[in-house]
C-alpha cells in the first residue's frame, strides 16, 4: 500500500490541475455517479496522510489509493495504460494554450468520495497529524505524541500504523523506523522513546517525499534500499544476524495480521524473550 510519502509525491505531481477548468466529469462509483465538477476550476490539490484531496468550488473529491490505485495523466484521446473497467474517476480539464484537453484518470482507487468543502474538517477529524504536514512543527508533532502515548500498553508497531494517531505511516516505514530506533515492533509504547520514534519517522519520510525510489539505507541500488523490510532470513546490515519476520497481533486492530520484520540482535523482543 502506498504510504504518506507516495501520496505527498502524487499531490505534488498533480499540482498542474490547480487553476484549470473541468470540461467533463465521470465518477464511476454508484454513490457519486451523478456528481459533476463541470465548469469549475480546480482550486487546490493536497495530501493528508495516505489520502488525496482535490477541491472544485464548493466540493471536494477525496480518494485513497489502497493497494492497487494509480493516477494517470495524458492528452485526451491517448491510449490508457490500464483497462477502462479499472477507471473510477475520469476528469477532463482544459489544456495548455498550445495543446488540447488533458485527461486525468484514477484507476483501481480503493475509495472515492465527494462531499462539501464545508464538511472537510469533520470528514478528517478521525485522522491523526500528518507526518509530512506543514504544521508538523507547529503543534502536529505534539498532538501525534499525545495520541501515541494515550494508550501506553499498545505495541509501538500497532500505534505507528494507526492512522488515528499518526497519519501516513505504512508497513515499510514501520519496519524501518523500528529498526533505526533499535525497538522491536511488539514493544509497548510506554517502554519506548516516543520522541525519537516520531523524529526519525519525520526525518526519513521527509527525505523520501519527492524521491521515486524509497531509500532508507542511503543506497539506491536494487535490494539495498531497506534495512529489514522484505529481508526475511537475510543478514542484518549492522550485525549480520538473520532478519526475522512474523505478524503482530492486536485486539481488534485492523493491521493485526500485517507482517513485521526485525533483527533479533538489534531489536530484542520486549521482556528479554528470544528473538
Amino acid at each position: 500500500m502506498p504510504e504518506g510519502d507516495s501520496v505527498y509525491r502524487l499531490a505534488h505531481r498533480m499540482q498542474f490541475l490547480v487553476g484549470r477548468e473541468v470540461v467533463s466529469t465521470s465518477i464511476r462509483v454508484p454513490a457519486h455517479a451523478v456528481a459533476s465538477f463541470d465548469g469549475r476550476v480546480a482550486e487546490r490539490v493536497w495530501p493528508l496522510g495516505k489520502h488525496l484531496f482535490m477541491r472544485f468550488g464548493d466540493d471536494v473529491l477525496h480518494t485513497h489509493l489502497r493497494m492497487e490505485g494509480t493516477w494517470s495523466v495524458h492528452r485526451l484521446g491517448a491510449r490508457w495504460r490500464k483497462p477502462g473497467h479499472t477507471a473510477r474517476v475520469v476528469l477532463v480539464v482544459d489544456g495548455a494554450p498550445d495543446g488540447g484537453p488533458i485527461e486525468v484518470v484514477g484507476h483501481d482507487l480503493g475509495m472515492v468520495r465527494v462531499f462539501p468543502f464545508a464538511d472537510y474538517d469533520d470528514r478528517v477529524a478521525h485522522l491523526g497529524p500528518d507526518v509530512l504536514g506543514s504544521d508538523w512543527f507547529e503543534g502536529g508533532r505534539e498532538e501525534a505524541r499525545r495520541r501515541v502515548l494515550a494508550d501506553p500498553g499498545t505495541a509501538i508497531g500497532l500505534a505507528l500504523l494507526d492512522q488515528r494517531r499518526l497519519a501516513g505511516v505504512g508497513n515499510e516505514y514501520r519496519a524501518e523506523v523500528c529498526f533505526l530506533c533499535g525497538v522491536h515492533p511488539a514493544t509497548p509504547v510506554g517502554d519506548v522513546d516516543v520522541d525519537r520514534i516520531l523524529d526519525v519517522t519525520r526525518r526519513v519520510m521527509w527525505a523520501n517525499r519527492l524521491s521515486p525510489v524509497r531509500v532508507i539505507t542511503g543506497e539506491k541500488r536494487p535490494g539495498r534500499t531497506s534495512f529489514v523490510f522484505g529481508r526475511n532470513r537475510r543478514p542484518c546490515r549492522r550485525c549480520g544476524t538473520s532478519i526475522r519476520k512474523g505478524t503482530l497481533a492486536g485486539a481488534g486492530e485492523r493491521d493485526a495480521e500485517r507482517i513485521i520484520w526485525w533483527c533479533p540482535t538489534c531489536q530484542p523482543r520486549p521482556g528479554g524473550a528470544p528473538g
